[in-house]
């Protein structure tokens, strides 16, 4: 066989095995704590959420981060993802306490659990894509009107009694599986292997990693050729229309399983829960963590919950030192300290936190210095 023809494997470089383990001590170590540490503690609740939040702050740096379409329509495509999975999930048993005021509803069959999820980013995506037909030939900020309008819109008629007898109207979704469901029990009911925090680090950790597939695809060189000059794109035979809607579906379809991960770990769904704030909470994560940068969106993610839901919980509760009382210490003090954090990131990290950058590009600037020779360190 001729040699000339084998095509040479891709090395895999020091960093990125460096950034996969890293990763993969992450995962033992969010594993090892909740076998060690009691289910209450507030680390597990910071852990849950942040994985969460860190799949739709992904799903949306990819739309506005390496595609440049600025949408602001990431609380509606999660509330579609967590309505789908409650309503595919509750127990046709409970149905009728949950559904007390539309007789059980009109759904009476459930869906495996992780089928409900991958429907709840279907669904998802089936709307974003009729969404996107009229709204993608907008740009800047009317694509970002016409997205928060969406929102808006779909937390009106979720709402609506009309629906009740498929999404219970105004009244909460509850009963359906969560988080804790995926824990090991024993024949008496005692847990004996907790898998509450690993499963959301799991799916956050594949979608996340679907995401990144995506972005180091021909597709997505496609979205950064767009965010950079749409028409430089276009003349190289991009069409531009196409891939908008697919990064727009994309982004969608992983923010809906973000959705159904928020009500796993919520144990229950309410439409007036995703407000625009939850989509605003969402964005100052990508442009606290970087706009462009993955492992920024997932950090960020996790130091913006513990420090909203954690660390700075003590401020709303008034203290006393030796008698003396500290001052300013009330409810809603913590916000305030919150919004001077944040005012500070950004004064002092102008692209974020990460940047652009990836965690493997910290070890490159590490291991890939120009050795003596003016070559580079294997």
């Amino acid at each position: 066989m001729n040699s000339a023809i084998l095509k040479p494997r891709k090395r895999i470089d020091r960093s990125t095995m460096i950034t996969i383990g890293i990763i993969i001590a992450i995962y033992m170590l969010a594993f090892g704590l909740e076998q060690v540490i009691p289910a209450s503690s507030m680390i597990f609740t910071v852990l849950k959420k942040g994985a969460t939040y860190a799949l739709v702050a992904v799903s949306m740096n990819l739309l506005n981060g390496f595609t440049g379409l600025f949408s602001l329509g990431q609380a509606g495509f999660m509330l579609i993802g967590a309505y789908t999975y409650a309503i595919f999930t509750v127990p046709v048993a409970n149905r009728l306490s949950v559904y007390r005021y539309y007789d059980g509803g009109v759904i009476q069959f459930t869906l495996p659990l992780l089928l409900a999820i991958v429907l709840a980013g279907v669904v998802a995506a089936f709307f974003a894509f009729l969404i996107g037909l009229p709204v993608l030939r907008l740009k800047s900020d009317y694509l970002a009107i016409a997205t928060l309008g969406f929102a808006e819109i779909i937390r009106a008629i979720f709402q609506w009694d009309k629906l009740g007898v498929v999404t219970n109207g105004s009244n909460l979704l509850r009963e359906f599986p969560n988080f804790n469901s995926f824990n090991v029990k024993d024949a008496n009911g005692n847990v004996t292997l907790y898998l509450s925090t690993l499963i959301p680090f799991l799916i956050a950790g594949v979608c996340i990693l679907l995401i990144v597939m995506i972005i180091n695809s021909s597709y997505g060189r496609a979205f950064k050729a767009i965010r950079d000059d749409e028409v430089a794109a276009e003349a190289m035979g991009i069409n531009l229309a196409r891939h908008k809607m697919i990064a727009f579906c994309a982004s969608s379809f992983f923010a809906g399983i973000g959705g159904a991960m928020l009500a796993m770990y919520q144990n229950s769904v309410q439409a007036k829960s995703f407000t625009t704030a939850m989509t605003y909470e969402i964005l100052l994560i990508v442009v606290i963590g970087g706009i462009g940068s993955v492992t920024g969106s997932c950090l960020s993610s996790f130091l913006f919950v513990a420090c909203s839901e954690w660390w700075l919980r003590f401020l709303d509760q008034q203290q006393t030192i030796n008698g003396w009382q500290v001052p300013l210490l009330r409810s809603g003090f913590r916000l305030v300290v919150f919004s001077l954090i944040i005012m500070a990131v950004v004064l002092f990290f102008r692209q974020g936190i990460m940047g652009s950058r990836e965690l493997s590009d910290l070890f490159k600037n590490r291991w890939n210095k120009p050795s003596r020779k003016g070559g580079v360190k294997p």
